[in-house]
């Protein structure tokens, strides 16, 4: 049995149950609250970062690390699921788009919202707590427009993201856009490609438990659910 250490509102941890599910693979699931600095979480990770998806007794780190891990060890033989491109190119292509979301996008935008809407108002001021930034909140919304105008322009003209297939680039892109729609930063009527493109991989079954999450107190917006919007 595999153990996922994650937070719901974690892009990368999103992005990972996303493929899980995706390839039919049971795994348990084990809310970690990094601040908190479990002696037993940093014996798994010394780094204290999430995602981690224990194997027996080996911990495999980071979204990225952890997805090759799934695609060598379970995707390549389902080839009818795999997420993964099977040419060269196509690979590059889609770690290119997932570079773009667990990277560009969190440190500029996603980090920065969830952090300062949801992380702080859980933890206890002495962790660093208390009211959200609002100068912080400008800049995340300054710079999301520039983010989904690119996604946008990749779902207008291609199929999926990364080309004619669906890919893990299209799991990790909705995963941080999710995380971002629950917290009702998203305008869709901007472009309707990007909507569509969501609304297709929003309505997979892999979905439902991502959009089953809730954070105590903060419900998501109204349409976080709906599978057509």
């Amino acid at each position: 049995m595999l153990t996922l250490f994650h937070n719901p509102m974690s892009a990368g941890s999103r992005a990972v149950r996303l493929m899980l599910s995706e390839l039919s693979i049971d795994v348990t699931l084990v809310t970690e609250h990094v601040w908190e600095r479990r002696e037993e979480f940093l014996t798994l990770n010394p780094a204290g970062t999430l995602p981690v998806l224990q194997v027996d007794n080996v911990a495999i780190t980071g979204a990225w690390v952890i997805c090759e891990y799934l695609d060598e060890t379970h995707g390549a033989l389902q080839r009818q699921r795999r997420l993964f491109p099977e040419d060269p190119i196509g690979r590059a292509e889609m770690r290119r788009i997932i570079d773009w979301c667990l990277t560009k996008l969190e440190s500029e935008v996603t980090r920065y919202a969830v952090h300062e809407r949801v992380t702080k108002r859980i933890m206890p001021s002495s962790a660093g707590g208390g009211a959200p930034d609002s100068q912080a909140l400008r800049a995340v919304r300054a710079n999301i427009g520039y983010h989904l105008k690119y996604l946008g322009w990749l779902a207008a003209t291609r199929n999926w993201l990364a080309g004619d297939s669906i890919t893990q680039a299209d799991m990790t892109a909705a995963a941080a856009l999710s995380v971002l729609d629950y917290l009702g930063e998203i305008d869709w009527s901007t472009d309707e490609h990007l909507k569509d493109w969501y609304v297709r991989v929003k309505s997979r079954p892999s979905f439902r438990p991502l959009l089953a999450d809730r954070i105590r107190g903060m419900p998501p917006v109204s349409h976080y659910v709906d599978l057509d919007f």
